[in-house]
């Protein structure tokens, strides 16, 4: 059986930690963005590092990378710890690779998941790494001007349940989505100046 983190719900709101997955990806820039906003950030790579965190993020990266992590004896309890958080309430932001992580269902795909958020996503949906784009996206939660939107082999969310919250979309299909404690977006708010997408899930904290 795995151990569960203890969580720090009773440290006062101005000491609250986010944890960043930093097996691979864009843990550095999430870091980066969060320390200029004022928070705390926390290094997370090991089940023991999830201890003392108010949040988590699942960072954008290469999918099938971390999904053979997982199969992998030394990372298996970190991401039955984290499907557990995630599961009890812990608020938790996966970002393009994340999304994907985060997701119950996969187009056309077998590979590990935490299936955790009632969405299907549709693995490289914008096409290979050369035709990576910015899009200006009208998010309705963050208000105006629209967010740009980076889009580097981004997944497509095709489905979201009846418990989920739609926040933004392109034509093709949504792009950014809430089910409770969960957020996905599959575009890399990372990489951008704009800070209101992690002020947003600041605020879900």
């Amino acid at each position: 059986m795995t151990d569960i983190p203890a969580r720090s719900k009773d440290r006062p709101a101005g000491s609250k930690t986010i944890g960043v997955l930093g097996l691979q990806g864009d843990f550095r820039e999430h870091i980066e963005k969060f320390r200029s906003l004022g928070a705390h950030t926390k290094d997370v790579r090991r089940a023991r590092d999830l201890e003392q965190i108010d949040a988590l993020i699942l960072p954008g990266g290469e999918s099938t990378a971390v999904a053979i992590l997982e199969k992998s004896e030394a990372a298996k309890h970190i991401f039955e710890a984290i499907k557990t958080l995630g599961e009890e309430g812990l608020p938790m932001w996966g970002t393009c690779m994340g999304s994907i992580l985060l997701a119950k269902d996969i187009e056309g795909s077998t590979q590990g998941r935490l299936g955790l958020m009632d969405i299907t996503v549709h693995r490289n949906a914008f096409g290979p790494q050369r035709f990576s784009s910015e899009t200006p996206l009208a998010i309705p939660a963050l208000g105006t001007p629209d967010f740009p939107g980076v889009f580097i082999r981004a997944p497509l969310i095709t489905r979201a349940g009846t418990g989920v919250e739609v926040l933004a979309r392109v034509e093709r299909g949504i792009v950014m989505a809430r089910e409770k404690n969960l957020l996905a977006t599959v575009f890399h708010p990372e990489v951008v100046n704009d800070t209101r997408v992690h002020e947003y899930f600041l605020g879900m904290i």
